[in-house]
């Protein structure tokens, strides 16, 4: 007789996942836009600048800088390596729009700085964001190694664009991909919010258990002049070639 208890506990735990693996429900009438799905598959195609703009972009950011890295020195930090000119900075991603005010004309172009020698777990590299105005840079902004620009929106309708920008990382067969939202009004960088790892597949691994793992980022209809709430849903997939996302959780990735 004592064997019902423990199953009545087996019954209820498991209803207890099942409801934790359910998708979050929806306020009645609610409409939710999704920002970024990154469960869908991302093509690699990048922007053609021509070397006029590149070497006019490099030379207002960088007073000293070099266009081989076959030319590089050692030094001992990042900072050093900088300072002294050794870099081999690219432009890795643009985006046109108004970014430091509202209403204005300017180009933001993302910056592979490439210090000299700068390791894997220095991520390559620091990552800088300069905002042009025509042919003056209004900012001059480091983006904590964010390196491509998913999307450019105005969420808050101010007549200013905020950037979706992502860092990513491979490790052992493990891609991890972390995203952030910005903003850069009057030239400085804001984080609106930090969304921490938003991919995070091990499929390459070859791992057993090894899972693919992803966000979906969606927002409610916003109200004019104030910044809608942002909702970060997670899924997760077995490796096989075509996916079958299933839900996990809500807010921050787990562990």
């Amino acid at each position: 007789m004592r064997t019902m208890p423990f199953i009545f506990l087996q019954l209820a735990l498991a209803c207890t996942a099942l409801v934790a693996q359910k998708e979050p429900a929806r306020a009645p009438g609610e409409v939710r836009r999704v920002l970024f799905d990154f469960r869908a598959e991302r093509g690699n195609d990048p922007h053609r600048i021509p070397l006029a703009t590149q070497r006019a972009v490099l030379s207002k950011m960088f007073r000293k800088y070099l266009a081989d890295d076959n030319k590089c020195s050692s030094t001992d930090s990042l900072q050093a390596a900088r300072n002294a000119g050794q870099i081999v900075p690219t432009i890795v991603d643009l985006a046109s729009g108004s970014f430091t005010g509202p209403r204005r004309s300017e180009t933001a172009y993302v910056i592979s700085v490439n210090e000299c020698n700068a390791s894997h777990a220095e991520n390559f590299g620091t990552k800088r964001v300069g905002i042009f105005s025509g042919q003056r840079l209004i900012a001059d902004v480091d983006v904590d190694f964010k390196s491509s620009i998913l999307r450019m929106t105005d969420l808050n309708s101010d007549g200013v664009n905020e950037l979706l920008m992502a860092s990513g990382d491979m490790n052992q067969g493990t891609l991890i991909e972390m995203a952030a939202l910005l903003e850069f009004q009057n030239g400085r960088m804001r984080i609106i919010e930090d969304f921490g790892t938003v991919t995070e597949d091990s499929c390459a691994s070859l791992v057993r258990g090894s899972s693919s793992k992803a966000s979906v980022l969606s927002f409610a209809d916003a109200v004019p002049g104030r910044m809608p709430r942002l909702r970060m849903e997670n899924y997760e997939s077995s490796c096989r070639k075509t996916k079958r996302w299933r839900f996990l959780s809500t807010g921050k990735m787990p562990d």
